[in-house]
């Protein structure tokens, strides 16, 4: 194992803050990965694996070791008339890795185009976008598990997914994954009902698209809307959608009619995070080197040489103005540390 010591965290996360590391390796293997646990077990330090760093805020140095997920590959394992099976690396890139399956016409990714983060990180959050989560391609994950040192693999239903969410996510630090099992389709059902993506088909003056066609107009929507890391900090949408009960939605309906609200049961609601941000009157409001962008919301932004702190403390302000307004909890989609 390869250690380095009293690393630089900027260049790690997609927010480019300059927080400490005391102990940083790179894993390509799974014995690679076994080897850094024991290590840290012998040490009694705690650990963190990263992929491309694209859903931390780090707000103080981290005094274990960090373990870069560098494992990779995608592998067709089986095939049918109508689906295809892959086994991919934890440490592909993700859009990587929906570009090539576009290109190969293999479909159910395709949504997910232009998500920043690994392969990897897909099952812990449960990403979605435009009407898809990643979880309805996800056959099985495979990887080790800190508590019984053992190697397993959970089916679908033992992940446990919810919106933005997965058993991952819940028992953090416990189930490191390796590889993850995908299901695509050989002949796509294209989801393209979602209102921006109708538009920027309208716009292109496509009436059939394809797997390309789709994926890129997702594209071009994001880059309209969320700014480049390499030039701006963000680690994209920084809080998660809210939900609450028919009352209470319908309440606040009364209150506030151009809230923006999807149903997503007979009796929960889904609310447009961005929305309430928005006005509540932060957005493209900048304190010192912290902003929220102005053209989306829900992205908060390191203009310079902010920290972790006060990125955290800026978006503190955000969820008690949501709160005093609406009586709403946002709650942080990134993880802190």
């Amino acid at each position: 194992m390869m250690l380095e010591e009293n690393i630089s965290l900027k260049q790690l996360t997609t927010f480019g803050c300059d927080e400490i590391g005391r102990y940083f390796t790179r894993i390509t293997t799974a014995a690679a990965l076994t080897e850094a646990i024991n290590w840290c077990d012998e040490k009694h330090l705690p650990f963190l694996v990263i992929g491309t760093g694209s859903n931390i805020l780090f707000t103080k140095p981290f005094e274990g070791l960090i373990l870069k997920m560098g494992i990779t590959g995608i592998n067709k394992t089986n095939e049918t008339a109508t689906d295809v099976f892959l086994t991919v690396g934890a440490g592909e890139n993700w859009h990587h890795f929906v570009s090539y399956c576009v290109q190969k016409s293999w479909g159910g990714i395709e949504n997910l185009s232009l998500i920043p983060g690994t392969v990897g990180a897909s099952p812990i959050q449960n990403i979605g976008a435009y009407g898809v989560e990643v979880q309805e391609c996800i056959e099985s994950v495979t990887a080790f598990d800190t508590h019984t040192k053992t190697w397993i693999t959970l089916n679908n239903n033992q992940c446990a997914f919810g919106y933005r969410n997965s058993l991952f996510k819940k028992e953090k630090n416990r189930y490191l994954i390796t590889t993850v099992q995908f299901v695509l389709k050989k002949q796509a059902q294209l989801r393209t009902d979602y209102g921006s993506i109708k538009e920027k088909l309208h716009e292109k003056n496509i009436k059939n698209p394809s797997l390309a066609d789709l994926s890129n107009a997702i594209i071009q929507i994001r880059t309209s809307k969320l700014p480049d890391p390499a030039t701006l900090g963000n680690a994209g949408s920084f809080f998660k959608n809210p939900s609450i009960n028919k009352i209470n939605f319908e309440k606040l309906k009364l209150k506030f009619p151009e809230m923006i609200a999807y149903p997503i049961s007979d009796d929960t609601y889904k609310l447009a995070a961005g929305w309430l941000i928005e006005d509540c009157g932060w957005k493209g409001v900048r304190k010192g080197n912290v902003g929220c962008f102005d053209k989306q919301s829900l992205v908060l932004v390191n203009y310079g040489q902010a920290t972790g702190k006060e990125i955290y403390d800026f978006s503190e302000e955000i969820i008690q103005s949501v709160l005093a307004k609406f009586d709403v909890l946002l709650e942080r989609e990134v993880n802190i540390l």
